[in-house]
């Protein structure tokens, strides 16, 4: 009997050796989490014995159980790279849907051919829906979806204003004959005639396509309250590609008039032009805002500012991610896109999850449904970028462990021998 007792607690030792072997092989896996086995006596007995004679009858394996206590940090060159810094598992599945979703402290991951940010076996990384904010629309499971860099370039914006603030000087000669424009006129307005303008600015506008398109601004002075007249006024032309446009009301071309400080009075806010007709895209519609920073004053003509909301398409130029799991992505031409936030999901019973390797889970019955929430709330650890979680084994732990696994894996081995030369003993007994 002893040397079968002794049989379960050789298989104990060799098991408890195959679990720190595993943890000390693993040394080196990122978001590995190191496992400790767990025994139980055995004990049989029956109603008619008596409690106190019981022997037992060895060791059984209860459990296999992980540690998910936290790992060192290690620095990454790679932004893609990210380490979860607390409660929490980042959640992967793949990019066809065919797989069940499985999760992981193993934050190592990298772009594929098709854009998808994936793990060393392919499965994307999951994130949660966000606004241009980068805020949460929904932390459903269902709606979860792999993360996805964009093409390699960003959507164009049509410009639909300027905004522009500028000093006319107070001194600048009226033209003479304006506003009066006909053909026969030596003094019509001519973008190619300097004789014809005062002062001009210009600018670069995109249409709905993202193509630039020069936008020029000519300023003619046609009143001064020095003269006969008592105002201060000035035409204003804008030429766009070439194309000088019509304002869609008021005086056509726009006036702007001034008080005798050189205070702007009209007009107090932006003036829209008719719609210019682009080749292939949609009409460019754009008004002209000179704010309340223009003046006209004795110094020189000045630009004060000089702004336009359009830009054109641009490349990607760099991701980032920050704390709280938001993934951003920057393109050349100086916008920004909130692409998703790392879904995150924790476990009533982590110890409950199934290995699937790769340091990679399944929930099963035990550990419970994923219970999803947001990186740096409601308990949920934050997440750092360019970094990863190293295994938590420490190794002088782990090789205390073996010598003792060893220890007693000899001494159930002497037992099992003692047990032999007793029974030989006794087979050998003469009479």
């Amino acid at each position: 009997m002893a040397m079968y007792t002794s049989l379960t607690g050789l298989n104990a030792a060799q098991t408890d050796l195959s679990t720190t072997s595993n943890n000390i092989a693993n040394v080196g896996t990122v978001g590995f989490k190191r496992s400790r086995a767990e025994f139980g006596d055995i004990i049989s007995s029956s109603a008619l014995q008596s409690a106190g004679r019981v022997a037992g009858s060895g060791t059984a394996l209860k459990t296999i159980k992980q540690q998910f206590t936290q790992g060192a940090i290690q620095s990454s060159l790679n932004v893609m790279d990210v380490a979860m810094m607390g409660e929490g598992f980042f959640m992967v599945k793949s990019t066809s849907g065919t797989t069940d979703m499985q999760f992981t402290r193993n934050g190592s991951f990298s772009v594929n051919n098709e854009r998808f940010v994936v793990d060393s076996g392919g499965q994307a990384l999951q994130v949660y829906p966000v606004n241009d904010s980068g805020t949460v629309i929904s932390t459903s499971i269902n709606d979860t979806r792999a993360l996805r860099l964009p093409l390699t370039s960003g959507q164009p914006r049509a410009t639909t204003g300027i905004n522009l603030a500028l000093n006319l000087p107070s001194d600048a000669e009226v033209i003479p004959n304006n506003p009066i424009y006909t053909p026969s006129n030596p003094y019509a307005f001519d973008p190619n005639n300097p004789t014809t303008y005062n002062r001009s600015t210009s600018t670069t506008v995109y249409d709905s396509l993202g193509n630039p398109m020069a936008a020029e601004i000519y300023y003619v002075r046609t009143s001064s309250s020095n003269s006969a007249s008592t105002t201060n006024d000035w035409n204003v032309h804008v030429i766009v590609d070439g194309t000088e446009l019509t304002p869609s009301s008021g005086p056509s071309p726009m006036e702007l008039s001034f008080d005798n400080f050189g205070q702007l009075v009209s007009p107090t806010t932006g003036v829209g032009f008719d719609p210019l007709a682009i080749p292939g895209g949609d009409p460019l519609l754009i008004s002209l805002d000179h704010g309340t920073s223009t003046t006209q004053y004795s110094d020189p003509f000045s630009i004060v500012s000089m702004t336009q909301d359009g830009y054109p398409s641009g490349r990607l130029d760099s991701v980032t991610v920050d704390n709280n799991g938001v993934v951003r992505a920057s393109f050349t031409n100086g916008q920004t896109q909130a692409l998703g936030k790392i879904a995150v999901a924790t476990f009533a019973n982590a110890n409950g999850l199934k290995q699937t390797g790769d340091a990679h889970y399944t929930s099963t019955g035990i550990s419970g449904e994923p219970i999803l929430g947001e990186a740096g709330s409601s308990g949920v650890g934050t997440i750092r970028s360019g970094a990863l979680e190293m295994a938590n084994v420490d190794i002088t732990e782990e090789l205390v462990n073996l010598i003792t696994a060893q220890r007693n894996f000899q001494a159930n081995a002497k037992a099992i021998e003692t047990d032999s030369a007793m029974t030989s003993a006794i087979i050998n007994i003469r009479s």
